[in-house]
């Protein structure tokens, strides 16, 4: 019976303290809850953005030519090789030249015996035609001989000399006459014999100036296409020569945004070679019509290149800033949390965090364009962006017009509440 009794008060005294068990660790849980973590907050901001576009784009040398030799024979010296810098006119490479030499001889006599035969000592300084020794000589004996039938006419009218004596006079004067033009016509082709032989010497003496092959302009020597001794026939390329200032960056403009780039403005360029090197160029050509294919303009952009460390073949990014303007919203770049592949911010909403996932565009500085996920006035949180989370408590301060986490709701744990239910349940 007394045990019956114990089980009992025992039962009932379980009964009597279990709502009281139970509001105690409602009350120390809610002790535990993290406090609210205090943040500093930015608007976002709706201003005026120059847009931008960025290319990559390729290197190239302003003039870079194969050469090519314009003569015949086996390379007798190799002047400069693989990286050498070379001025306009200096010489690469020389052929053999004696057969050339030869030739130019050849030519030398040949015009020197068409200027004795003429009469003359120089091709510049020819007499007329009519006044070389043949034709003198033939147009003395034709006025001799016209004098002669002239006196042998009047003669036979006087009846003084017989008719055939008349006769041979003018056969005379008649041979005169064509000794005459003949003599004038042999001048004239021994003019043009003349012009003709002083071309070929030109000729020569241009083949024999053309086994010494030269720099077409300054630059550097990109490849050595012959090796000493070796034949060259006449067209076959001997050496390339690259110009390395300036350069060109080639790319390609999108259709949308060609027309606010124009011809003369600035461009920025970055190479891996040189991560830190901040390049300047300036747009020198713009394709009229676009590349079907990619839907884009090509254009070009001189970029300086005076130190030589720029090589061409080179990608490029190339920065050209537009004169579109446009008003976009913006955020600080800090605000972003990545994750998954997505950027997301955290707007204040109250006393509590809501997670926007972000759409973006074109950074401006430290800002990021925001193209979808957040409106104008919107506040989102700036500090310790990388460990926030939906739904966090937070107090936000820091900044100008920023709204600050309300007082506890109703239901929320107070330290003093928490106290007198210990107290309680004791």
């Amino acid at each position: 019976m007394n045990v019956t009794h114990f089980s009992l008060c025992t039962v009932a005294a379980v009964t009597i303290l279990s709502p009281a068990c139970s509001k105690s660790e409602s009350a120390q849980a809610k002790g535990r809850e993290a406090p609210a973590k205090a943040i500093t907050t930015a608007a976002v901001r709706q201003e005026e953005m120059r847009r931008a576009v960025e290319v990559v784009g390729t290197l190239a040398a302003e003039d870079q030519v194969t050469i090519t030799s314009q003569a015949e024979g086996a390379v007798s010296h190799v002047l400069v090789d693989l990286g050498d810098h070379v001025k306009p006119g200096q010489p690469l490479l020389e052929l053999d030249r004696e057969k050339l030499e030869y030739n130019l001889q050849n030519q030398k006599a040949a015009l020197a015996r068409a200027l004795a035969k003429y009469g003359a000592t120089e091709p510049g300084h020819l007499p007329p035609t009519d006044q070389t020794p043949d034709v003198r000589k033939a147009d003395a004996e034709l006025r001799q001989a016209k004098q002669a039938f002239d006196r042998a006419e009047e003669l036979n009218k006087r009846q003084l000399i017989p008719r055939q004596a008349l006769d041979d006079a003018e056969a005379t004067l008649r041979s005169k006459q064509a000794a005459y033009e003949s003599a004038l016509q042999n001048a004239k082709n021994l003019s043009a014999d003349i012009d003709a032989s002083n071309a070929m010497l030109q000729l020569a003496d241009r083949e024999l100036r053309d086994t010494t092959i030269r720099a077409p302009f300054e630059g550097f020597v990109q490849k050595r296409l012959v090796s000493l001794g070796e034949f060259v026939k006449n067209q076959a390329p001997v050496m390339e020569i690259v110009r390395l200032d300036p350069l060109k960056a080639i790319g390609e403009i999108p259709e949308k945004m060609a027309p606010w780039v124009q011809v003369g403005q600035a461009v920025d360029l970055k190479v891996d070679a040189f991560p830190n090197k901040a390049i300047a160029g300036k747009v020198s050509r713009i394709s009229p019509a676009v590349n079907t294919p990619t839907r884009a303009f090509s254009f070009e952009a001189t970029v300086p290149n005076g130190d030589g460390l720029l090589k061409p073949g080179t990608f490029a990014r190339v920065h050209l800033t537009t004169s579109l303007l446009e008003p976009v919203l913006t955020i600080p770049y800090g605000a972003m949390q990545y994750r998954y592949g997505v950027y997301r911010a955290f707007v204040l909403d109250g006393d509590h965090l809501v997670l926007h996932e972000l759409k973006t565009g074109d950074r401006i500085d430290d800002r990021m364009e925001i193209l979808d996920g957040l409106k104008r006035g919107d506040r989102v949180a700036l500090t310790d962006v990388d460990n926030l989370a939906d739904g966090m408590k937070v107090t936000a301060g820091g900044g100008r017009g920023d709204r600050r986490a309300g007082p506890p709701k109703d239901g929320d744990a107070k330290p003093d509440d928490t106290r007198a239910d210990d107290k309680k349940t004791e």
